[in-house]
């Protein structure tokens, strides 16, 4: 176990965290959970930045970076599922639930033809979980008492995300289908 992977394992031990704050009776707990996920969603550039500055890249990290990702992230969509139940709403997370599941298949299945490198996070990948990170904590954040203007900034990151989500797929997708054609 190094600093990255505490980093990383810190994310994961982070999401009962917010949903605890989430759910909180307390004044502003909404603040509080959006300010922890928002830590969280840091943790995500911090372990991989200290990986490569202290030399400590490792397999173990190298497995559970991206499944605290997907646990940080689905987590978070489907708290906020249970407020905005509207399709608006509804329809762009799943795209995006759908896709973390997909990628992260084809990541596996890619591994085992050897070709792991083919689906490795790229450009968009890095812009899609960025929008996804700040539209994530802007819509734990706001409240019935929030401006609407920020519900609304909220749903339309949330639709970019998920257009970041289906450009990224694709791109994976299209690196993938060569070795995926031959097996």
């Amino acid at each position: 176990m190094n600093i990255a992977n505490l980093v990383t394992c810190s994310r994961v031990l982070m999401i009962p965290v917010v949903v605890a704050l989430y759910y909180s009776p307390i004044s502003h707990s909404n603040l509080y959970a959006a300010v922890v996920f928002a830590i969280a969603s840091i943790t995500d550039w911090l372990d991989g930045y200290l990986a490569r500055k202290l030399n400590q890249t490792s397999p173990f990290g190298a497995f559970l970076d991206p499944v605290a990702d997907k646990l940080l992230v689905v987590m978070a969509l489907v708290l906020l599922t249970a407020n905005y139940t509207s399709p608006w709403f509804v329809v762009p997370t799943a795209v995006i639930i759908a896709r973390e599941v997909f990628v992260s298949a084809l990541r596996e299945w890619m591994a085992n033809c050897n070709q792991r490198n083919l689906v490795a996070v790229g450009y968009i990948g890095k812009v899609k979980t960025t929008v996804q990170m700040i539209a994530i904590t802007l819509l734990i954040g706001v409240d019935v008492q929030s401006p609407q203007i920020l519900v609304q900034l909220g749903y339309a990151l949330i639709y970019l995300s998920a257009v970041f989500s289906m450009w990224s797929m694709i791109t994976y997708l299209r690196a993938a289908l060569p070795t995926l054609k031959m097996k």
